[in-house]
């Protein structure tokens, strides 16, 4: 089939790669977000979707929304007979929903209706669920509500960051996106609607969200600072300003420590919660390079009963 591939951050390239190599489709050209500021001296960079496409000769479309009019025009003129979606970033209107034959097909990082919404990998972790998964739809008008074309299911291991889940996912996914446009070009596959129950969402999650607040049980945070790894990144007041957090693992402490109650020690950096304490990995106060806990606590001479939070 022609197709036309929507996607805009890494996580999209294992899904556009299967594309490219497939001997069944052309992608006759990408939908990615248009170019953004990044980096120090904030310079306009692509999208790892469009250097891609760039790579391969492909054409680049980068509206700044769906509803542009050159836009709509250039995609009826592509005539694509799919459009598979992997993290475009952007709403896609009814004039665009309509082009394509077999509509645009977005591959999910869960298992729907389970969290709709922008951060669903996020989502499981926080709220430790111990499987998840990726589903294939096609796109309707509300959110990511359409019928479902195929799933495919990955546990959450322990010690999964959303980052590392995400990475299996995208993996995984673009193989169960490629089959699904397979099996619609062959008319193998029939889209079935999702249940009305068990629709949970999933919104953005923001930098104040991942704020790490130790008075809650150890547990919830190990969950919430895996969930918000690497992106936007756990973080927690100290003296006035914002400490970064890596992921903590449980520790065993023959010390009571208060929530937020910071225990240096040889080889370790201990913080009371509601709960258990934890042991910090790696952190990064402001301006300075990221560094495992016990030599920023050396440097930063913890004084006896000091708190995060």
């Amino acid at each position: 089939m022609r197709l036309v591939f929507a996607g805009t951050p890494e996580v999209a390239l294992p899904s556009l790669r299967a594309f490219i190599a497939s001997p069944r489709h052309e992608v006759a050209a990408v939908v990615t977000r248009p170019d953004a500021p990044a980096g120090r001296g904030k310079k306009l960079h692509r999208s790892p979707v469009a250097e891609l496409a760039d790579e391969h000769g492909i054409e680049v479309l980068t509206p700044e929304t769906a509803a542009e009019p050159e836009f709509l025009d250039r995609l009826r003129a592509i005539a694509p007979d799919c459009c598979p979606v992997v993290a475009y970033g952007a709403l896609l209107r009814r004039a665009a929903l309509a082009v394509p034959v077999h509509g645009w097909v977005n591959l999910h990082f869960s298992l729907l209706p389970a969290w709709r919404g922008a951060a669903p990998v996020q989502a499981a972790v926080w709220h430790g669920d111990e499987i998840t998964g990726a589903s294939t739809f096609r796109i309707v008008k509300a959110l990511d509500a359409g019928p479902v074309y195929g799933v495919l299911t990955e546990p959450v291991r322990p010690d999964d960051t959303a980052g590392a889940l995400l990475d299996r996912l995208a993996e995984a996914g673009a193989g169960l996106l490629a089959s699904t446009v397979d099996g619609i070009e062959d008319g193998a596959l029939t889209a079935v609607p999702q249940p009305e129950d068990g629709v949970s969402y999933a919104p953005k999650i923001t930098v104040e969200d991942a704020g790490i607040d130790f008075t809650q049980p150890g547990q919830a945070v190990d969950r919430r600072v895996r969930a918000v790894t690497p992106d936007p990144g756990a973080w927690v007041p100290f003296r006035g300003e914002r400490l970064k957090l890596g992921p903590v693992t449980r520790a065993e402490s023959d010390t009571a420590l208060a929530p937020g109650e910071i225990l240096v020690e040889r080889k370790r950096v201990l913080v009371g919660t509601a709960s258990w304490p934890v042991a910090l990995g790696e952190v990064q106060a402001q301006g300075k390079k990221r560094m495992p806990a016990p030599d920023w606590a050396r440097g930063s001479r913890i004084e006896p009963g000091e708190c995060l939070g």
